[in-house]
């Protein structure tokens, strides 16, 4: 059995962000273990095909969530990475960081070591920053952020709308302060290629002899010694596999892998876990509970089509498109999801945005089968509350590690959640009413003018609504007992074992969660050094 200091499980966001750290050390010997293969296809490294990748179940964990009520009577597609680099390899490449009074916030439930200024430190250690260095930016790390290139006319006039409604233009959306802002949208792009967490972190360190990384491994379960960790065991190939670790295994395998592997480990709800024949090392009723996630909704209007993007992405050229980027790696090829970002409260008196907004000038066809943009000119609009108060729950079905877990999302366990999505549509509708836009005669085409009281707008979002693939919590932290991990991440009632990775979040970190879980490890790599 192969023996290594440290084995990191996952080689995500967060597990390739504690490789580069932990083999900083030559002294130290690191494995790394994917359940994916090589991130090796162009779909990838290619931004707008996000979509693409998106649906190729050799580089996704297809997973879904319990059909319900609360998600128009269906399952909903809960895409997670399985390649290096994770989610950070399949993602929309949104770059954002949250808000200081999240981690104060964060620091207040688990402990000190969280607190925004070590995590401004790590930020700032961790950024390659496009606008260059400020007092919340850093310009040497490993993670280059941009922002877009390519300014139309209706782009600037969707930050002018937000203005017009009272938002803060600024450079960096991701400034600290809790203020209403809006701008153009920083993302995970380096020369038009897609900046994932392995191309970032695990490339430039992955001929370092003291880290070692193994691809197709799905790790079943961790291996106990009385109460200490010791190792893992799982399948490669279908062949069975077993790694021991001297000092720590770590899980970084995301909201739904990581319950699911302490799950199969015996550490979990005891009935749930003797119901599915496994020995129990420690009852924990929170291992997968407090599941949260942003349910937001896609709203689209229709403009006249050369004012949108949406020309270059159909026919003769969309060819041009991906003749430009192979050729020169720009042009609307070299695009994430969003070009704009906009924070914004729902209603008066709140003290920090509670609502996110991100803008491109096109839009898709929504009744097509396949991923394509409308025919006609759009605008799109992914709005979503950034702090749910929803909580469910992710169980395993079984003690096989290759049966995905059962997601229940529990949207609607917490009504505030829906009446402030409605508030939250009707602010983007006023958004989109604004002046600046008035001259391309929006029309609203998703969810339609049909929808217009409370009860309709809530309809719309209950048939509409989608997840925004930010989900966290099923592993939580806390400075009480009954919380999953203890304040340096640390599996409680064992030894040996940690979790880093989204799972962790007691709650919901503002905005996009790969940003976040980026930092939350490279902060994480110093308190596992510091002992």
């Amino acid at each position: 059995m192969s023996s290594y200091d440290y084995v990191i499980v996952g080689a995500g966001s967060a597990g390739c962000v504690l490789a580069h750290r932990l083999s900083e050390d030559p002294n130290v010997s690191v494995l790394l273990i994917e359940a994916g293969g090589e991130d090796d296809h162009p779909f990838i490294h290619m931004p707008r095909a996000l979509a693409k990748i998106m649906g190729n179940t050799r580089y996704i964990w297809p997973f879904m969530s319990e059909a319900s009520r609360a998600s128009n009577g269906a399952g909903e597609f809960w895409a997670r990475g399985r390649t290096l680099g994770g989610s950070s390899s399949i993602n929309g490449m949104m770059y954002v960081r949250g808000h200081a009074s999240d981690f104060d916030e964060l620091a207040d439930a688990v402990g000190d070591d969280w607190n925004w200024s070590h995590i401004d430190a790590a930020y700032k250690a961790m950024e390659s920053h496009e606008l260059g260095p400020s007092p919340s930016r850093g310009d040497a790390g490993p993670l280059h952020i941009s922002l877009p290139k390519e300014r139309s006319p209706l782009s600037e006039d969707l930050i002018n709308a937000c203005t017009s409604m009272g938002m803060k233009r600024t450079d960096d959306v991701n400034d600290p302060a809790g203020e209403e802002r809006a701008g153009y949208a920083q993302w995970t792009i380096r020369k038009g290629v897609r900046e994932s967490a392995s191309r970032a972190f695990l490339k430039p360190v992955r001929n370092r002899p003291n880290l070692t990384v193994a691809t197709n491994v799905v790790v079943d379960k961790v291996e106990f010694e009385g109460d200490r960790a010791v190792g893992v065991v799982g399948l490669r190939d279908g062949a069975p596999v077993a790694y021991r670790a001297s000092r720590e295994v770590i899980l970084s395998c995301g909201t739904i892998g990581s319950p699911a592997i302490l799950q199969r480990s015996g550490i979990g709800p005891a009935a749930s876990l003797r119901e599915r024949g496994i020995e129990v090392v420690r009852d924990s009723s929170a291992v997968g509970a407090n599941l949260r996630e942003h349910r937001g909704i896609v709203m689209q209007w229709q403009v006249p089509d050369e004012h949108s993007d949406n020309q270059d992405y159909r026919g003769l050229s969309l060819l041009l498109s991906v003749a430009q980027y192979y050729l020169t790696r720009t042009g609307p090829m070299a695009k994430a999801a969003f070009d704009i970002g906009a924070w914004f409260k729902s209603r008066p008196g709140l003290n920090r945005p509670d609502g996110q907004i991100l803008l491109s000038p096109f839009s898709f066809d929504y009744t097509s089968a396949t991923p394509r943009v409308e025919d006609s000119g759009g605008i799109i609009c992914c709005l979503y509350m950034l702090r749910p108060q929803s909580t469910g729950t992710v169980l395993i079905k079984s003690k096989d590690p290759n049966e995905y877990p059962v997601i229940d999302a529990n949207y609607d366990s917490d009504t505030s959640d829906s009446s402030t999505m409605v508030e939250m549509m009707r602010y983007a509708r006023r958004l989109v009413a604004q002046s600046p836009l008035s001259k391309y005669a929006p029309r609203e085409t998703r969810p339609g003018a049909q929808f217009q009281t409370d009860a309709e707008l809530h309809e719309a979002h209950r048939q509409m609504g989608y997840t925004n693939y930010h989900a966290v919590g099923t592993c939580r932290a806390g400075k009480d007992e009954q919380s999953v991990l203890d304040h340096k991440l640390r599996v409680r009632g064992v030894n040996g074992l940690r979790v880093v990775d989204a799972s962790i979040f007691p709650f919901m970190p503002a905005g996009n969660t790969n940003a976040p879980v980026m930092v939350l490890a490279w902060r994480a790599a110093d308190v596992i050094k510091a002992g």
